[in-house]
């Protein structure tokens, strides 16, 4: 297939650098987006009278004939071609003719592979958003679910202070929703429409580029054309966004993993979501939980590739930024499949209340509460504190609960005890006291959620 570039070299090139220069294999993916720019163009070109109306008329049945052929399968890429603008266009010549020589009029490869980038990865931001929503609902409706779920709050992986499962998964929610936050926000960033600038120094034509955008969906065009084919900060911020997407899934799936432990016991997987193993007849292993715990970090290293690849690179377009590609579409499908099971494998997870309950009784997680009732009663929560810690460390040694210590005993410790510290360190009032906004009680807990399906529903 002929090239794009042939003319002052010969259009040979060696096999092996052919092979190492081509990008078909991957760039393929741009093919719609590729031929959406490229209507559009054609449409600018005739409309500016820089090519007959005729001729682009002809160019936009064409480019839409291939594409159709290939959704029907009736058209394959040639994978021969340099790369999906080459297999484009000499298709489009071989169908059309001379007129098809004509696209190309005005742009460069360089502002038509920015323009196909930034096309894709629109698209991208809003699949993704779609599918975080999605997740975030499934968080939200287990929530509401487990609002009142009594269970113990950990810090350093320690037992510490109760709370509720609807509490504990609706702080998943608020770190998804900023996810969302942070991707639209890069979407509206990346709206700027490259495809104009040509090589790197515009055109001599009577190009119409806010036209061009306009008809894309863009919100502007790039205001200098260096920057306009040598700008990948979006691929940078989104690749960021996805990494931190990562990040959140897999502190999900640890505490998930943790869980459905035998030594928590805590939810119950739908076998949907879980494997047996090859072995061990008793097993039911958390696989989705662990996956996406460790895809993490390819995405992690596909943010590293593209802030490593655009390192140094003078301005303006380079061949090294060809590889923003491969590790771009890596992170947006790992994240696209974490996002696809995750919500039907929360919907189908069960808690067991009985386990989360009984191990909170055991923690001495209403110590907290114990100090706050002196501290009510006038005596410095400092000093409190104290006491409290005495009063757990005898508990400790004699294997006892805090609700199981008699009264004479507490009142040796501080005369301020009465019979209704009983009362205030129930596991149930220690959780419901606690209104404070964002706080644990089952009102507050109500209150975020109305808060996360408000938010979720301004965001779609």
């Amino acid at each position: 297939m002929s090239k794009l570039w042939a003319g002052r070299a010969s259009g040979e090139i060696n096999e092996a650098a052919e092979s190492f220069n081509a990008s078909i294999g991957f760039d393929k993916r741009f093919l719609k987006e590729d031929i959406a720019g490229s209507i559009a163009h054609a449409s600018m070109l005739g409309r500016q009278g820089i090519i007959s109306p005729e001729d682009a008329e002809r160019i936009i049945a064409g480019l839409g004939g291939i594409l159709e052929d290939i959704a029907k399968g009736v058209l394959q890429v040639d994978e021969s071609a340099e790369d999906v603008h080459t297999f484009v266009e000499n298709t489009l010549i071989a169908r059309i003719g001379e007129a098809g020589k004509k696209l190309h009029t005005a742009r460069s490869r360089n502002d038509q592979v920015a323009l196909d980038m930034k096309l894709f990865a629109r698209g991208e931001c809003d699949a993704i958003t779609e599918r975080l929503s999605k997740l975030v609902a499934a968080l939200a409706d287990k929530a509401e679910e487990y609002k009142g779920a009594v269970m113990s709050g950990y810090t350093h992986l320690q037992r510490a202070q109760p709370v509720t499962f609807g509490h504990h998964l609706a702080a998943y929610c608020y770190m998804f929703l900023r996810d969302i936050d942070r991707i639209k926000d890069a979407r509206k960033r990346l709206n700027l429409s490259p495809i104009g600038s040509a090589a790197l120094a515009g055109t001599t034509f009577p190009t119409d580029r806010k036209w061009e955008a306009e008809a894309l969906g863009f919100d502007g065009v790039t205001e200098n054309s260096m920057d306009g084919v040598s700008d990948r900060d979006y691929v940078v911020e989104l690749s960021a966004c996805l990494a931190l997407i990562m990040t959140h899934l897999s502190r999900l799936s640890e505490e998930i993993v943790l869980w459905s432990s035998w030594e928590f016991g805590y939810v119950a997987l739908s076998d949907d979501f879980t494997t047996g193993s090859s072995i061990m007849p008793q097993k039911k292993n958390p696989d989705i939980a662990e996956l996406a715990r460790g895809k993490t970090g390819r995405v992690y290293g596909d943010l590293v590739s593209i802030l490593t690849v655009l390192k140094s690179l003078p301005l303006a377009y380079n061949k090294d930024m060809q590889e923003d590609k491969e590790s771009f579409f890596d992170a947006v499908d790992t994240v696209k499949a974490c996002l696809e099971v995750y919500p039907p494998m929360i919907k189908g997870m069960v808690a067991r209340t009985d386990k989360m309950e009984q191990a909170a009784k055991k923690g001495y997680i209403n110590a907290t509460d114990l100090a706050d009732y002196l501290a009510k009663k006038g005596v410095p929560f400092r000093e409190a504190y104290k006491i409290v810690g005495e009063i757990v460390h005898d508990a400790v040694k004699k294997g006892v609960t805090l609700e199981e210590i008699p009264l004479s005993e507490y009142q040796m410790k501080s005369p301020l005890f009465g019979e209704d510290l009983y009362e205030e360190i129930s596991l149930s009032v220690c959780v419901n006291k606690r209104t404070s906004e964002g706080g644990t009680a089952v009102s507050s807990v109500e209150k975020q959620l109305a808060s996360i399906r408000n938010k979720l529903t301004s965001a779609r």
